[in-house]
């Protein structure tokens, strides 16, 4: 299912360049399953017409209060009440002013005051000038919004359109994108910590070779994303991948077991919950050559000694702030057979009351993936689906299993 199968969403856009992103965003919030119904002020039919809108979206635009379309002349009632979410993109530095003062003087803003406060949230992504987003008059309404309930999503840096460079541009549509599913999804882990280990370790051999192995990312960089979405503040430890960093995630990014480990111990001091994704190194070379080691003509290949890597997440289980209860620890199995008795294996072993297990090869850079959940009372398969999907059911296991109070 899509992330956003099912809602209801009003697209609104106010006069600025940025206009031009609305269109991907519509199109984006349309993949994503949702209808759309798109509302413009006058400034914004300046920058993009009411037909490209239309076309995109596949419903009428609104323009005007008086809408003859409306039997009852109130589309900013009859809107309102049928949105899952109002979504403001680009929201001018002008019509933000007009909605710290309750003003409504046409149908995006006097929609935005006749919403049901506690039903239809209101989402607003800035675009403008960078002085223009830095002017004290602008953060102080910024801030009335925050403490109305509005929901700032923040803006970009770079080059505007203005030909100068800073803060103020919009956002772009994916990333409006992920924080509009992210605000929609249920918040089981409100209020807590989250500490998540994801990808590979590499273990130099030389400044040129070392030992990794298959590990993507992708599962862990799913569980940021997912218990960032249920609510939590959340770091992510990662190893070397080329994954995007999840919307909101706080991301450590780190080569070796050992700089893992220590990343890992300073976040889990005070963590909630700890999920180590991982596939840490076992071993690594005890000398790594400080120079490349070079091949000779006939000679015989370097021998290499191994020396056992630190267990992170035997460490951070079998910390004060694991045994005392305050810190709930997830491991993973990646194994290539007898995946239930490995996996609990592993769980008694590493002393942690849930364990993921999983087939290494059958994932390993998958965007899908099936799971094998093992606690003490034995296991519970999990089939085979998206990583986005699994990690979002797991997050959920993990804040049923917390104590009700952080």
């Amino acid at each position: 299912m899509s992330d956003l199968q099912g809602k209801h969403l009003v697209l609104g856009l106010t006069g600025g360049i940025a206009c031009y992103k609305a269109a991907e965003l519509c199109r984006a919030f349309i993949k994503e399953g949702a209808t759309v119904q798109v509302v413009m002020t006058e400034s914004a039919e300046h920058f993009i017409t009411p037909t490209t809108m239309q076309a995109l979206s596949g419903r009428p635009v609104y323009t005007s209060q008086w809408d003859a379309r409306e039997p009852n002349t109130m589309p900013h009632i009859n809107l309102s009440r049928e949105a899952d979410a109002i979504v403001i993109a680009p929201c001018s530095a002008d019509f933000m002013a007009k909605l710290v003062h309750g003003r409504a003087d046409e149908l995006l803003s006097l929609m935005c005051l006749a919403r049901p406060l506690g039903q239809v949230p209101l989402l607003i992504a800035p675009a403008m000038n960078r002085e223009m987003w830095a002017h004290p008059a602008t953060q102080r309404n910024m801030a009335q919004l925050d403490a109305d309930g509005a929901v700032l999503l923040g803006v970009g840096t770079g080059f505007q359109a203005c030909g100068e460079t800073g803060d103020g541009r919009m956002l772009e549509p994916n990333e409006i994108l992920q924080d509009v599913v992210a605000h929609l999804q249920p918040k089981p882990l409100a209020g807590r910590r989250v500490v998540v280990t994801a990808g590979p370790t590499f273990e130099a051999i030389d400044p040129v070779r070392g030992i990794t192995n298959l590990s993507s990312g992708k599962m862990g960089f799913a569980i940021a994303r997912a218990a960032r979405e249920a609510g939590a503040d959340v770091t992510l430890v990662a190893g070397p991948v080329h994954q995007p960093t999840p919307r909101g995630v706080g991301r450590v990014d780190v080569q070796s077991a050992r700089e893992m480990l220590d990343a890992t111990v300073a976040a889990a001091a005070q963590a909630d919950v700890f999920v180590a994704t991982a596939a840490v190194a076992d071993w690594r070379p005890s000398a790594p050559s400080r120079d490349k080691i070079k091949k000779t003509e006939g000679g015989a290949p370097p021998q290499l000694a191994f020396t056992e890597n630190p267990d992170i997440l035997k460490t951070i289980a079998q910390g004060e702030r694991a045994r005392s209860g305050r810190l709930f620890c997830v491991g993973f199995a990646a194994e290539s057979r007898d995946l239930a008795a490995n996996a609990q294996a592993k769980r008694e072993r590493k002393g942690v009351p849930l364990l993921v297990g999983n087939i290494g090869p059958a994932t390993f850079g998958r965007d899908d993936n099936e799971l094998l959940l093992v606690d003490a009372q034995g296991t519970r398969p999990l089939p085979r689906a998206s990583k986005r999907d699994l990690a979002r059911t797991l997050v959920a296991e993990i804040a049923s299993r917390l104590p009700r109070t952080a």
